[in-house]
């Protein structure tokens, strides 16, 4: 729930973040649904390819419950065709301008490495960026934070997501986790981000035993006092493990997170956002 905006000592903290001078409280976890305007995500059930079928999902999601509305339009997956900057705005932009008229009051994160790409969206009305790269993928993007100093979701990865399979090994992956989000946290705030969301990067230059050794290991991130976001749904390290397949990947999904908000999350992303609303309401009795 949003709300004013109040005096905090504490105010970049686990428990909150800053989004237009009002303050999303965290203390209670909240659920960030997947809306992907491609051809090519991973899970079929979560393409969007038209401004009528978008608008209908996110209606659908705000009934359920959603708290932000996460908008995509280049799929990450390790074989996925990338799109160009033009392609991803031309997904993206339309969607996020009539989301915002629809549905004025829903914060809007922007899924995207691009700098060019998040710039627009901020200004079309997106109000996060999440960007799996870490900042590293495109010089453009601290330069688009610096001058839009919006939240960001800091996520963690090795290589690209065409090369991140390559990238797998670690001495000790915590440690070396750590020491990378502590590296990226100083340089964000040297340019004034202090509302910064991490993102273990679950699936991302990691193996199935190393996705599951972070995830036993969640609540060890706590000491970076930032919220954790967290992104199991319907992805390999669940139906691989299952010998099973994205669309029958949901029980795993609910599994998952709520192990994570047992652990600490404050953010689950999801395609299935009743069911994720479900979880923090039975993990409230």
């Amino acid at each position: 729930m949003l709300k004013s905006r109040v005096e905090d000592t504490n105010l970049y903290s686990k428990n909150s973040i800053l989004i237009n001078e009002k303050i999303l409280d965290l203390s209670k976890p909240v659920v960030m649904g997947i809306i992907n305007c491609t051809q090519d995500s991973f899970f079929e059930g979560s393409r969007f390819t038209n401004l009528t079928a978008v608008i209908q999902e996110v209606e659908k999601q705000v009934k359920a419950g959603v708290s932000i509305i996460d908008i995509g339009g280049n799929s990450t997956r390790p074989d996925a065709k990338k799109s160009s900057t033009e392609e991803e705005i031309q997904r993206t932009i339309p969607a996020i301008t009539e989301i915002r008229r629809e549905f004025p009051e829903i914060i809007l994160s922007i899924d995207s490495f691009r700098g060019k790409v998040a710039k627009a969206a901020i200004e079309a009305g997106a109000n996060i960026i999440n960007d799996i790269s870490g900042f590293s993928m495109d010089p453009e993007m601290l330069s688009t934070l610096k001058k839009y100093p919006v939240p960001y979701i800091l996520s963690h990865i090795k290589g690209t997501p065409e090369t991140m399979s390559n990238f797998t090994h670690y001495d000790n992956i915590f440690k070396e986790m750590c020491y990378y989000f502590s590296e990226k946290i100083n340089v964000l705030k040297e340019i004034g981000i202090n509302d910064i969301i991490l993102d273990p990067g679950f699936g991302f230059a990691k193996t199935l035993k190393q996705n599951y050794e972070i995830l036993d290991k969640l609540e060890d991130f706590s000491f970076l006092n930032y919220p954790i976001i967290v992104g199991f749904s319907r992805k390999s390290m669940i139906y691989k493990k299952l010998n099973s397949t994205p669309e029958n990947a949901l029980n795993g999904t609910t599994v998952l997170n709520t192990i994570a908000l047992m652990k600490g999350a404050k953010i689950i992303r999801v395609h299935d956002v009743m069911e994720a609303v479900e979880i923090i309401k039975i993990m409230e009795i």
